[in-house]
């Protein structure tokens, strides 16, 4: 062994390898991830890490939400000064990581979403004590840490580091995009066209969106709408579209990973709407300079709701408001090609700047070089 640093993670999806790929190379750590996957989530291929050790056995408890990541004990005693684990309390094998780690003079470190803001949480204690136990949280945004702040955590421990996709490939392809005719090919008009980009699901409340949109073209602001990615089933956004007669004006699709593809689409699209929490889909639009609007219920939203900034990169409606939903798209789909132009300039500094692994991996370096 040769690392300082011991990685143990619930699993490794597929947009992180970028992080985790810089980690192997600047870092030298050692991986452990979690076998348990749930739902659908695209795993990267572990073998390009030079430092991947294997894979942790994760048993559910009675049923429970609580689980057990069964090697985690073995980890403790082997000559790591740093673990940096995924930080969620309910993987009760963390817990005598981070109290025997202690007691040996080692260090903790949780990659979290940290608390949240739910003043009914009948758990509090319990991730409070969590928390506490680690050297430092790296969260993934600012309303984490100040939320954490409020219920007495020492900012100095508290480390925003955001979150990040597969920001060269993003970059190339971004420097090869311009204006492409393919949404008056396939619609056969030069309306403004609404995008939403990842899995079509119930939870995302995508029928809000078609009834925005199909409000707005009967009220004299016609539009297109754009669906990319898979349909899981449990929905029924097409009949939606067929009983408000609207589906000759939406286009589903499918699912595509082809990101020159995926670009095309996201650059040439008016603005990127997603009625549910907004989540990784904003880093991806904004990518590619399309602003993107969510709702304003901060206490659901995700963590890359941050890159929303109001006028500039998005906005926010009112959570529930069809007539808000409406006046905010409307903000976007009448924009001339200067203030797109400008709109774009917005969107890509927001993931130059932070949501991006150079910006991730610096943010490490420098936690374990001020720890050593």
């Amino acid at each position: 062994m040769n690392t300082d640093i011991c990685c143990i993670f619930n699993l490794a999806p597929h947009y992180r390898q970028a992080i985790f790929v810089l980690m192997d190379q600047k870092l030298e750590c050692d991986f452990y991830f979690g076998d348990q996957v749930k739902g659908s989530i695209k795993l990267m291929d572990y073998n390009v890490l030079k430092g991947y050790k294997g894979m942790l056995s994760t048993k559910n408890i009675m049923n429970t939400s609580f689980e057990w990541q069964k090697g985690v004990l073995n980890l403790i005693f082997k000559p790591y000064k740093f673990y940096l684990i995924t930080g969620h309390p309910n993987v009760l094998s963390n817990w005598p990581l981070l109290v025997i780690a202690k007691l040996l003079g080692k260090k903790v470190i949780a990659w979290s979403h940290g608390m949240k803001d739910n003043p009914d949480s009948k758990h509090k204690w319990f991730e409070k004590l969590f928390y506490r136990l680690t050297a430092s949280v790296l969260l993934y945004g600012e309303h984490a840490k100040k939320n954490m702040i409020s219920k007495g955590f020492d900012h100095k421990r508290l480390i925003p580091i955001y979150n990040s996709l597969d920001y060269e490939k993003h970059l190339e392809v971004r420097k090869s995009l311009k204006s492409s005719s393919i949404y008056e090919n396939h619609f056969g008009n030069k309306l403004p066209v609404i995008i939403h980009i990842g899995r079509i699901q119930a939870s995302k409340n995508l029928d809000f969106l078609v009834q925005a949109a199909q409000e707005l073209t009967l009220e004299n602001n016609p539009c297109n709408l754009v669906f990319i990615g898979e349909d899981i089933g449990d929905n029924n956004l097409v009949e939606v579209t067929k009983k408000l007669n609207f589906d000759n004006n939406v286009w589903f699709y499918g699912p595509s990973y082809d990101e020159e593809e995926i670009g095309n689409l996201l650059f040439n699209a008016d603005v990127c709407v997603s009625p549910g929490s907004v989540g990784l889909t904003a880093i991806h639009s904004m990518s590619y300079g399309t602003p993107v609007i969510s709702h304003n219920d901060i206490n659901r939203q995700a963590p890359e709701h941050e890159t929303i900034i109001d006028g500039k990169t998005g906005s926010l409606f009112e959570l529930g408001s069809l007539e808000d939903l409406k006046t905010q798209i409307n903000r976007w789909i009448g924009l001339d090609s200067e203030q797109r132009e400008n709109i774009r300039k917005y969107a890509y500094s927001v993931v130059d700047e932070k949501y991006n692994p150079f910006y991730q991996i610096h943010v490490l370096e420098h936690l374990f070089q001020k720890k050593k």
